[in-house]
């Protein structure tokens, strides 16, 4: 027991913490994040162009025009909160067992 407080555990965090899964997903979820949060922006700035001077603002050669950053951010939440690490299914199946501890 003492050895999987001390070591066991730090072992299991940095397996996850190092593990390349979780910087890929995070990163793309960040870069969703942020290409959403600016489509937002830009409607949001669009709409006050157009109110504040009376005009319909033409926003037709925008980057993110038609595209869905929304859904794509959503996805990714999706598929960070789905994401999986092997080491966790190694410690489901040693706490299964009479012994877990070797």
């Amino acid at each position: 027991m003492l050895w999987m407080r001390h070591h066991g555990v730090i072992n299991v965090a940095n397996s996850i913490l190092n593990s390349i899964d979780l910087d890929q997903t995070v990163a793309h979820l960040m870069v969703t994040a942020r290409s959403d949060g600016y489509t937002q922006g830009c409607t949001e700035c669009t709409q006050h162009v157009n109110d504040a001077l009376k005009v319909d603002w033409d926003n037709s050669r925008s980057a993110t025009r038609g595209v869905d950053t929304e859904a794509a951010h959503a996805a990714a939440k999706t598929e960070y909160n789905n994401l999986r690490f092997p080491v966790m299914d190694l410690v489901t199946a040693a706490l299964q067992s009479n012994d877990f501890v070797a």
